[in-house]
């Protein structure tokens, strides 16, 4: 299907969530906060409304309490939202004058995503959308390092915690890796606040440059 490549993820979250009012909210924190640990260049304000949407269709058109599952995955330039649910009734986009909420959610959807659709699975179907992650050099970089970090868990026994948890723990592991390569600057004779200020530069003039 169009727009529903198998590709290997960068970042990959799944959270399992009921269908009721009171819990997209929640569910929407949780998705920016996710999304903030990853340090994701992504617009956060269509994040919100692209898994309210998501959440609030399942509410709508499959049921006050049934079980419902988002995964957030980082694709390359894309992150990719999914919600899944145990319902085989796919959403059609109805008219731009429909007036159900139902029809104006899918053309609010559709006009936020770069692409969207909706799958069958074994036991239900999973809609899904995608939106931008800002290209150019600060994205390289914070690619660079997710990298980096998550071999840098690795190293240091991270191979024991399960993925989610390898995830939420990359700021402390940032942390880690700073205080490393400083000692490694002061062994190697070099002075760690030089090279801490020559680091602050190179990252202002970046953002200054991509703003």
């Amino acid at each position: 299907m169009s727009g529903y490549e198998v590709t290997e993820p960068r970042l990959r979250c799944v959270l399992p969530f009921e269908a009721a009012p009171a819990e997209v909210g929640l569910l929407r924190k949780a998705a920016v906060m996710q999304l903030s640990r990853w340090g994701a260049p992504v617009a956060i304000d269509e994040a919100e409304l692209l898994v309210t949407e998501l959440a609030t269709n399942v509410v709508k058109h499959v049921g006050e309490g049934a079980s419902a599952t988002l995964i957030l995955e980082w694709r390359g330039e894309r992150l990719r939202l999914e919600v899944h649910d145990k319902s085989q009734v796919t959403p059609s986009l109805r008219s731009a004058d429909c007036d159900e909420e139902c029809g104006r959610g899918l053309h609010l959807l559709a006009g936020l995503a770069l692409d969207w659709g909706t799958i069958l699975t074994a036991v239900g179907k999973a809609v899904w959308c995608e939106i931008s992650i800002s290209a150019g050099r600060a994205c390289r970089r914070i690619e660079r390092a997710v990298e980096a970090l998550e071999k840098y868990q690795e190293a240091d026994g991270g191979l024991a915690l399960s993925r989610a948890g390898r995830v939420s723990g990359l700021d402390e592991s940032a942390v880690e890796l700073i205080a490393d390569l400083l000692h490694w600057t002061v062994a190697r004779g070099h002075d760690p606040d030089d090279v801490l200020d020559r680091a602050q530069m190179h990252y202002e003039a970046e953002a200054a440059e991509a703003a």
